[in-house]
């Protein structure tokens, strides 16, 4: 990597699961590179680089450069990270090519600010839940977050935020709400714990409830280490490709 938005790739030929173990033995990770219109081009990248940015939480969420040494680069956002299940290793990567025309659909993390200020914060025996993460928006690549931000300091005891009450930047929609208008969701709520009730069971269970009845998001990516690419999405015609 030469900065923390840029990384450094080879194209490669010999694919398989044989080949993708013989890079992972030499410190390398195999990866794909899919969409905008071309087909996947297959790639390899040094692991500890990748490894270092990927600690970032932003690495996930904002819009990368893939750079080859014949020169040509590519806009890309990371789509899947395969991790070993118990080694600080990462086995495979997935990017998505990016065309600054095309809408992009992202899961951003929330950062939820304010707590400490909010009624629900300084009140004792509440806690404030944060039900909610991450959320996927629709953005073009210019007006692409890193984050989404809830200020939680008017929260009262007993209130929630909803899905709805988020304040977005220019030019970001969330894609749940953009499709479907009462695809409400509660992603934040402040529940009062009694005593009787210890760890705060019943709390729990009263915000289940009340996630059962709203609806929660939630994002679960399939992983697959295989170099099989999945479909190529719709998008401009960029550079990098086999």
């Amino acid at each position: 990597m030469t900065d923390s938005n840029t990384l450094i790739a080879e194209i490669r030929e010999d694919v398989g699961k044989g080949a993708s173990r013989r890079l992972r033995r030499h410190g390398k990770i195999p990866a794909v590179l899919y969409g905008g219109r071309k087909d996947p081009a297959t790639l390899t990248l040094e692991h500890d680089p990748i490894m270092h940015a990927a600690e970032q939480e932003s690495f996930y969420s904002r819009i990368l450069e893939i750079k080859v040494a014949d020169g040509r680069r590519q806009k890309v956002v990371v789509r899947d990270v395969h991790r070993h299940p118990f080694k600080l290793q990462i086995m495979h990567l997935d990017f998505m090519r990016v065309s600054a025309t095309e809408t992009l659909k992202i899961s951003l993390p929330i950062h939820y600010t304010g707590e400490g200020k909010s009624p629900a914060g300084r009140a004792s025996g509440v806690v404030i839940q944060h039900l909610v993460t991450e959320l996927e928006i629709t953005a073009l690549p210019e007006n692409l977050p890193e984050y989404l931000e809830v200020d939680l300091s008017a929260l009262d005891v007993g209130g929630v935020v909803l899905l709805s009450e988020v304040v977005l930047p220019e030019g970001v929609e969330i894609t749940s709400l953009a499709t479907d208008e009462e695809n409400e969701t509660m992603i934040a709520n402040a529940v009062h714990i009694k005593e009787s009730q210890g760890t705060g069971a019943a709390a729990a269970e009263e915000a289940a409830a009340a996630e059962t009845e709203l609806g929660v998001i939630t994002d679960v990516d399939a992983l697959d280490e295989d170099d099989a690419a999945p479909a190529p999405e719709a998008g401009e015609d960029e550079e990098i490709e086999n």
